[in-house]
């Protein structure tokens, strides 16, 4: 899985539009191996963005769980931590 695509699903608030598409964005350059398209490629590239941005859309909004919503926050600080445990503190030098 690609560590820059992060869950959607069962949050407060709930996943953007915005959130939706950069998710597509990166899948499909995950998938293409390309972070920018040549132009030869590039209304390939968007549509395939485009077309999973729908069915992500509609996956998360179709989605029936009985667990409460995640807190946004809650789970920042908790990649947080893990983040610290695996990496040690970062410190403003970087």
């Amino acid at each position: 899985m690609c560590r820059n695509i992060k869950t959607l699903y069962n949050f407060e608030p709930p996943a953007t539009h915005e959130e939706i598409r950069a998710a597509s964005l990166q899948f499909v350059r995950k998938l293409s191996g390309y972070n920018t398209p040549s132009k030869a490629n590039e209304a390939v590239f968007n549509r395939a963005i485009d077309e999973i941005y729908e069915v992500a859309h509609r996956l998360l909004h179709d989605l029936e769980t009985q667990a409460p919503p995640r807190d946004r926050e809650v789970e920042a600080q908790k990649a947080r931590e893990r983040a610290a445990h695996r990496f040690g503190p970062r410190t403003a030098e970087g």
